[in-house]
């Protein structure tokens, strides 16, 4: 039984990200939570795996298969059904019909990108790319934000062409990115973790759902400067 638990975790992942799915095109806010439960299993499928000692190569496929559904296809769904809207203003139909399926370029580069990464053992320790959780939320707290504020202004609508395609390429760049992994306690040789994890609960409380997006956002940009100054200090 004890080698079937970790598999059990990442099922439930599965199952969070196809509820997530189907809120997603009621236009149902617990899209956003589904995936966030769907992060959660994710966080401990991995963990139960390593700690009971049964890590198989199946579980690694089915942590991937769960992975594009819950934090590729579920984000890409809620994306879809915004762009629907958005592109609901625009004067070309042929447009309106067809914009809106640039959502799903972030399922497939989540594709790409966990086949990449199942492939890749520099990814121990750190990332190479956007991880697909953070990116699902990202997209999940930012549409579920924006569903409250519809916009008819065909801008809105360019600038989240841009987003998407920014999204796709930080999911597969060749970008290090620091990882939440712990390896001791101490302050030294933790200080970038320390500092990302004391500095999102000030931005949470301020922006709220919307600091979700915010705090990946900063994510990124501290892996970047982080890594800036290490290439400057070697």
């Amino acid at each position: 039984m004890r080698r079937h638990v970790p598999n059990t975790i990442t099922c439930c992942n599965l199952l969070s990200g196809c509820v997530a799915i189907v809120m997603a095109f009621y236009g149902s806010e617990w899209a956003i939570w589904f995936i966030v439960l769907g992060a959660v299993f994710d966080f401990f499928d991995g963990m139960v795996a390593r700690l009971l000692g049964v890590q198989s190569p199946i579980g690694k496929e089915l942590d991937s298969l769960a992975d594009v559904v819950t934090f590729g296809v579920a984000p890409s769904t809620m994306l879809f059904t915004y762009l629907c809207q958005l592109s609901a203003s625009l004067p070309s139909d042929t447009l309106s019909h067809i914009l809106p399926f640039s959502a799903y370029l972030i399922s497939a580069f989540s594709a790409l990108r966990l086949a990449k990464f199942n492939l890749d053992d520099r990814q121990t320790s750190s990332f190479i790319g956007l991880p697909t959780p953070a990116n699902a939320l990202f997209w999940a707290s930012l549409i579920t934000v924006m569903n409250g504020q519809p916009s008819t202004n065909p801008f809105a609508l360019y600038v989240v062409l841009v987003l998407i395609l920014v999204s796709c390429w930080l999911l597969v760049a060749e970008l290090p990115l620091f990882a939440l992994k712990f390896k001791q306690w101490s302050w030294r040789g933790n200080e970038v973790r320390y500092i990302f994890l004391l500095s999102c609960v000030p931005i949470l409380l301020f922006f709220g759902l919307p600091g979700i997006a915010v705090v990946i956002a900063w994510y990124v940009v501290l892996s970047v400067i982080t890594n800036s100054k290490q290439k400057l200090s070697a």
